[in-house]
């Protein structure tokens, strides 16, 4: 990613992000300014962004809230890429490793948590929703970004978006006043990314052939899936 910026421009000409957000998934600008009216932050609150990749949406959700930020990935080299993007920008935040399913924070530690277009990689997905609740505080707030299949019984969607459902996963996990609405807007914006992506010629630059790639096999699954976002109280 950081290697790539021909790539970093695409997305974020057709994201309509800011400068220096640093995307490592498809919400759009409009969709940072959903997400962060759903969760409902307070000054001084903390938000937890698990799976946050570069860390571009959760500083930018900390950033116009005025909440502390701790981010959670897998990856060594996103974690890093995001602690320097912070320090970048003068932003104070938290990025640590650990996994959808096992955050490392204490029971009850944050008011938010914020999941971007990454619920689909738990492994399984049941302990990644009872993760979230585990360290929320009563009446918390959750928001999830992802796709959802419209036929769950089409193996031609991939198996890791068959099994997403968000409303079901967060209620088994005790959340309360779970709401999943469709987003054909953020969608349409995608398609054109990945139209943009599927037509470029990548050359031999690596990050850009696997972009190109992504973007062939997205568009040929569009159709079977939907675009949602979910909010959701922790009980």
């Amino acid at each position: 990613m950081a290697g790539s910026p021909v790539k970093d421009e695409i997305a974020r000409r057709h994201l309509g992000l800011p400068a220096h957000v640093l995307s490592t998934s498809l919400l759009t600008g409009v969709g940072i300014a959903d997400v962060v009216a759903a969760l409902r932050l307070c000054s001084g609150q903390t938000v937890l962004d698990l799976e946050c990749g570069r860390g571009g949406y959760g500083l930018e959700v900390a950033a116009r809230t005025g909440a502390q930020l701790v981010g959670v990935d897998f990856s060594r080299e996103a974690v890093g890429q995001a602690r320097e993007q912070a320090q970048r920008l003068g932003r104070q935040a938290t990025f640590e490793i650990g996994e959808l399913t096992g955050t490392g924070l204490s029971v009850g530690s944050v008011e938010a948590v914020m999941c971007v277009d990454a619920i689909q990689f738990a492994q399984p997905p049941e302990a990644a929703y009872r993760e979230m609740s585990r360290v929320l505080v009563p009446g918390g707030r959750a928001v999830l970004t992802c796709w959802e299949p419209l036929d769950v019984a089409d193996e031609r969607v991939p198996a890791r978006l068959r099994g997403v459902d968000l409303g079901a996963g967060l209620q088994v996990a005790g959340f309360v006043e779970i709401e999943v609405v469709e987003r054909p807007d953020w969608f349409a914006i995608e398609l054109a990314l990945w139209q943009e992506a599927a037509a470029l010629d990548p050359g031999t630059d690596l990050a850009l052939r696997s972009f190109h790639e992504e973007g062939v096999r997205v568009l040929e699954r569009a159709d079977r899936l939907r675009r949602v976002m979910a909010t959701a109280t922790a009980g």
